[in-house]
Parts: C-alpha cells; sequence; structure tokens
C-alpha cells in the first residue's frame, strides 16, 4: 500500500508568487503538513512526493525518512502528475494490484485518523474509494455568465470529494492512460470513467482544500489549534 501526493502545481488561484505547496503554514511550508499526515499512517510502505522537473525545494523542506521518496516527473495537470508519479512506483518494485492513496498537496488539514478510516474501508472493497462530505449548503446555478441565480439545485445524495483517494496502481493508471483522461480532477472520476462506482467514505471539514487566501489563514489556525493539543501536533 502506498501513498502519492502530486505537488507540481503553481496554485495560481492563490495570488501568491510561489507554489502553493511552499507556502508557509504553521512555521512549515503546507506540502510539509501534508506528508507528515501520509507518514504517520504505517500501514503506507512509502509516500512519494510528485514535483514539476528542476524543482529542488520538495527535498530541501521535507525531512528524510526511510519511507519518503521524491519525483520530479510532475506533468502540465494534476492527472499528468499522478499519472508519472504511479508508473515511477511500478518502476520501483510496486505491483499494479497494489492500492495507492492519491492525496492533495493542498490539503495540509487531513488527519491521521481519516487516513485510517479510508484504509480500513477500502482495503477489502473491489473498487476502492474516497474521502468525501456529504453537501450541506444549498446550492445555486449560475445564470449564464450574469452572477444570478439560474436554478436551486437538490443537493440530496449529494458528496463533496476529499482526498486521499485509494484504487490499485493498475486500475488507476489504465484509466489515465486514455486520450481524455487527463482533463479529469481526481482519481475517483478516472476510476468512474471505467464503469466502476468508488465507495464514499465519510471525511472530516477540517480536510478542505486551500485554493483561496482565507483558507491559509484557516489552516494555518487549525494547525497551530493541533499543536497545542497532546498527542495532536509536533514531528513526526
Amino acid at each position: 500500500m502506498y501513498a502519492l501526493i502530486p505537488a507540481a502545481g503553481s496554485g495560481t488561484r492563490l495570488g501568491a508568487a510561489e507554489p502553493k505547496q511552499y507556502l508557509p503554514l504553521a512555521g512549515e511550508p503546507m506540502l510539509v503538513h501534508s506528508v507528515r499526515a501520509l507518514l504517520g499512517c504505517a500501514e503506507l510502505r512509502s509516500v512519494t512526493v510528485v514535483v514539476r522537473p528542476g524543482d529542488t525545494r520538495a527535498g530541501q523542506c521535507l525531512r528524510a525518512d526511510a519511507r519518503l521518496r521524491i519525483v520530479d516527473c510532475g506533468g502540465a495537470t494534476r492527472a499528468a502528475s499522478v499519472r508519472a508519479g504511479l508508473q515511477r512506483l511500478l518502476d520501483a518494485g510496486a505491483r499494479p494490484r497494489d492500492w495507492v492513496l492519491v492525496h492533495d498537496a493542498a490539503r495540509c488539514c487531513v488527519s491521521v485518523g481519516a487516513v485510517r478510516r479510508l484504509i480500513e474501508a477500502c482495503e477489502h472493497d473491489a473498487v476502492g474509494g474516497l474521502l468525501a462530505l456529504p453537501v450541506a449548503d444549498t446550492l445555486k446555478r449560475q445564470r449564464g455568465d450574469s452572477r444570478r441565480v439560474g436554478a436551486t439545485l437538490s443537493r440530496e445524495g449529494l458528496w463533496q470529494a476529499q482526498t486521499p483517494q485509494m484504487f490499485r496502481i493498475g486500475l488507476l493508471l489504465e484509466g489515465l492512460q486514455r486520450s481524455d483522461a487527463l482533463a479529469l480532477t481526481d482519481e475517483s472520476s478516472v476510476i468512474e470513467s471505467q464503469g466502476l462506482q468508488p465507495l464514499l467514505v465519510e471525511g472530516e471539514p477540517d480536510n478542505f482544500k486551500v485554493t483561496l487566501p482565507g483558507d491559509l489563514r484557516l489552516a494555518e489556525a487549525l494547525l497551530l489549534r493541533r499543536r497545542a493539543q497532546p498527542g495532536r501536533g509536533g514531528k513526526p
């Protein structure tokens, strides 16, 4: 069982001067917090971080660990980075039937407990699954470009996808090698495109994706709060 973190993006929506995975949060780069949570799961044989070619910052900010791998084969899209990272796992000895947990570097507040809950729910499942939350808010669809409400959508049965997302390496790689797969935004979509139905495993509100400036402040507050609580913070 392996973990893979695509970290080759630029985070343009955040408007920062550097890739968001390296922005400081609670005294450490965002990427460090995401990697630490996955390394906290003894069930994982290794954690592979996929960065863009020539990027040396991950190696500078991440503490050396026997289970940590950094590979500079990231692509122009998330899907391209995941595809390249999966191939590196196979080249290093992983088997197509082995599980991989793909996690967003920008979901830096994921808890070890949530990751383990996903593993326990999916390790004997025929397909695999993902952390997700049932949608609680009322949903509105915009009318064209007007910024006016065009319709109110039913939230019944809707879930908000999170990561990690856990699938077989070979099945996920096979899906990503299709010509239309690079436009898909998460691993579950790739599996769904193959006619399969991933398992929804309830996640946690804290496991949000840092996308906008306000998310940085919220993530830092959560990380500092955990650090102040015995057994929730500190170094691995």
